[in-house]
């Protein structure tokens, strides 16, 4: 696994649900997996077990992703954007209304972290190509984005430290 030292930007939201995340993997998945594994050794014969070997498989996910939070968290920049006093410019953290100029829709995303990011919620990367397009800009700027699905041009209609 590769360990980063540099500082990661998160929202404090995106950092409160990894905290909730690993309150869950240590507390209720951890002592779940310990007790399958028991349950799987009581079978007898560990080598032809495979409930014992997929028990030892998920322990092995679940202490990963434990490291990997633990990690995040370490390395956690929080962003509160509502702390920071901004007019109209696009930055980590805020929430950027756009107009597609080619199809005339209107969308809305969030600029987060890599942790956080969840494009079916409008979270989206900060690093990606739409994140990268639109930090910097400006309302009411127009703004022409290379995506992998092809060049797509914005209207910035509104920013927000929400």
């Amino acid at each position: 696994m590769e360990i980063k030292m540099d500082k990661e930007p998160i929202t404090s939201n995106g950092l409160n649900k990894l905290k909730e995340e690993l309150v869950f993997l240590k507390e209720k998945k951890r002592p779940e997996i310990v007790a399958a594994i028991a349950e799987a050794r009581s079978h007898g014969d560990l080598k032809e077990n495979a409930e014992y070997h997929a028990a030892k498989e998920e322990q092995s996910h679940n202490e990963g992703r434990i490291t990997e939070i633990n990690d995040i968290i370490a390395r956690a920049n929080v962003i509160d954007v509502t702390k920071i006093n901004n007019e109209g410019k696009v930055i980590f953290g805020s929430t950027v209304y756009l107009e597609d100029l080619d199809t005339g829709e209107k969308i809305n995303y969030k600029i987060v972290g890599r942790d956080e990011a969840d494009l079916n919620q409008k979270l989206i990367f900060f690093q990606s190509p739409i994140g990268k397009g639109l930090i910097g800009k400006n309302k009411s700027d127009l703004v022409e984005i290379n995506t992998p699905s092809g060049t797509k041009n914005f209207e910035i209609k509104d920013v927000k430290y929400i």
